[in-house]
């Protein structure tokens, strides 16, 4: 299976947001890396995970993704 790249715009005001979408992220199978930078609000992911499934383990944190999109 293909690997992709995903890039999400997610409002994360504080250290504790942006762990617990790197939580979810790190238990989250089909993840090669991920990064999550707070003060860019952004989530960076490559994977074989579908982006629908990524999309809901990132939703399911609480957090509001504001844009996402499909890099390769």
């Amino acid at each position: 299976m293909a690997e992709h790249k995903y890039k999400f715009d997610v409002k994360m005001t504080c250290g504790g947001c942006r762990g617990a979408v790197e939580r979810v992220l790190k238990k989250t199978e089909g993840i090669s890396e991920y990064s999550v930078s707070l003060e860019k609000q952004e989530v960076l992911v490559t994977g074989t995970i579908e982006y629908d499934d990524l999309l809901a383990k990132i939703k399911k944190t609480g957090k509001e993704v504001r844009s996402g999109e499909t890099l390769i």
